[in-house]
């Protein structure tokens, strides 16, 4: 039997039911940029027992104003890696498996044969984004997903919402064109931010991994969203509405 003493604080809101719920749970987090390395940090310290980990990219001095695995003396270092030693300080018990992989969509179909509980993704390239939705939405895998969290700067313009509900942001608005080719028009839950971004942010990138460009950032707005997706993961998973 895991050790949940440590969680007690959680237990006191939540109750024991839905702890052991979230301990025996397994989630799978995409990307570990900015978002998503809150992200896999708040689900460990709310107690999730089991965790699938999956970025390919290491640490550039760029990622400091905004990522979980950023620090000055680890550049070059997977993000992976410095998130798995994280995590499992948090929680030395933690069932964690960790892919030092980019996501791409050939192997998008391999990766959810893991069958996670519920995934959060927080990719932040188009086509391995839209590949992961629909094929999450086809396995019938609840999931959450992060629109643009780039060119912003109010926290408190986050929404959770359907895709079909989103507004004022670009990526969703493209998402949404994307999946109605596939006849998904709804049934795909996201975080969204409903602030016009700053266009005079927006920066071009020379197109690795799927990725033409991006807007500036501001160093709480994609921890603001980690939270956000987070907790949609683990109300969930507690049947709590989310």
């Amino acid at each position: 039997m895991k050790d949940l003493s440590w969680l007690s604080r959680t237990e006191a809101l939540i109750g024991r039911e839905a702890l052991e719920k979230l301990a025996s749970s397994h989630v799978m987090v995409l990307g570990l940029g900015g978002v998503g390395s809150y992200a896999a940090e708040f689900i460990c310290r709310g107690g999730v027992g089991k965790m699938t980990i999956i970025d390919g990219d290491t640490v550039d001095p760029t990622n400091r104003n905004r990522q979980l695995p950023a620090l000055a003396t680890n550049h070059g270092i997977s993000k992976a890696q410095i998130m798995k030693q994280r995590l499992l300080d948090i929680n030395p018990e933690l069932d964690l498996t960790v892919l030092e992989e980019f996501i791409i969509p050939e192997r998008l179909e391999t990766l959810l044969e893991a069958k996670p509980d519920y995934i959060v993704e927080a990719i932040d390239s188009i086509t391995p984004k839209l590949f992961l939705i629909r094929r999450a939405y086809a396995a019938k895998i609840p999931f959450v997903s992060s629109m643009g969290a780039g060119g912003k700067v109010d926290p408190t313009k986050i929404q959770i919402a359907d895709i079909s509900k989103s507004y004022n942001c670009k990526l969703a608005l493209h998402i949404r064109k994307k999946l109605r080719k596939h006849d998904i028009r709804e049934g795909v839950k996201v975080a969204f931010s409903t602030e016009l971004p700053e266009k005079s942010s927006l920066i071009y990138t020379d197109g690795s991994n799927f990725k033409k460009s991006a807007y500036g950032t501001m160093s709480y707005l994609p921890a603001a969203f980690g939270g956000a997706i987070a907790s949609v993961a683990i109300r969930e998973l507690i049947g709590k509405e989310a």
